[in-house]
C-alpha cells in the first residue's frame, strides 16, 4: 500500500512540476509583471511617440511583442524589458513612416524635401531629453556609468571595455544591464515608489 503511496505522490510532485511550464503561468506572469507597469508604460509612449497610432494600439502591440518573446525567453528583468520592447517598437514605427516607395516620386529632387536636418522644436525637445539622460547619468553608479559611456557613446564592445577595464565580460554585461535598468528607471519609472 505504501509503495502506492509514494507513486502517487511523485505523479503529483511531477504534475505540479511539469504545471508551471503551461502557458497558465505565462499568463499569471503577464498579469502580475507586466500589467502594473501600465501606467508608467502609457506615459513613456505618450512622450515618445511620434506616430499617428493610438496610444491603446502601441500599448496592444507592445504586450503582444512582451509576451511572445516572453514565452520564447523569460525576461529576469520584466520593467527594462518592457520598456525595452517599447523603446524598440517605437524606433520600428518611425523608421517605417520615414521610408517613401521609390515607385511614389519619379525624380526624388522633385520632393523637394531639404537636409534633414531638425527644426526648432525638435531641437529645444533633443535638449531636453539630453539633460534629463546627463542628470540620470548623474545618479547610477559610477562604474555602471563609465561602461555605459563606453558602449553607448564610445561605441565600444562589452570585450573591449573588458579588456580596458580588466573586468570580465560578464562583469561588463552586468554593468551595462544595471545602467540601462538604472537609467530606465530614473527617466521613466514611476516615481511613487
Amino acid at each position: 500500500m505504501t509503495d502506492i503511496l509514494d507513486t502517487d505522490h511523485e505523479n503529483l510532485d511531477w504534475q505540479r512540476q511539469h504545471m508551471t511550464d503551461r502557458p497558465v503561468d505565462m499568463h499569471a506572469w503577464f498579469l502580475r509583471e507586466v500589467l502594473p507597469l501600465e501606467a508608467a508604460l502609457t506615459q513613456f509612449v505618450k512622450h515618445h511617440s511620434r506616430g499617428k497610432a493610438s496610444i491603446a494600439d502601441l500599448l496592444q502591440e507592445i504586450y503582444l511583442r512582451v509576451y511572445q518573446s516572453a514565452k520564447i525567453d523569460m525576461p529576469t528583468s520584466t520593467k527594462s524589458f518592457v520598456f525595452a520592447t517599447a523603446h524598440n517598437l517605437l524606433i520600428d514605427r518611425v523608421r517605417r513612416e520615414k521610408v517613401i516607395p521609390i515607385e511614389a516620386v519619379e525624380n526624388l529632387e522633385a520632393l523637394g524635401v531639404a537636409a534633414e536636418s531638425p527644426g526648432p522644436e525638435a531641437e529645444v525637445v533633443a535638449r531636453d531629453e539630453l539633460r534629463h539622460l546627463q542628470s540620470a547619468l548623474a545618479h547610477i553608479a559610477p562604474r555602471a556609468r563609465e561602461v555605459f559611456l563606453l558602449h553607448h557613446v564610445d561605441g565600444m564592445t562589452p570585450r573591449e571595455i573588458a579588456v580596458r577595464l580588466t573586468l570580465s565580460e560578464n562583469t561588463v554585461r552586468w554593468h551595462l544591464n544595471d545602467g540601462i535598468r538604472s537609467i530606465t528607471d530614473l527617466l521613466y519609472g514611476d516615481n511613487s515608489d
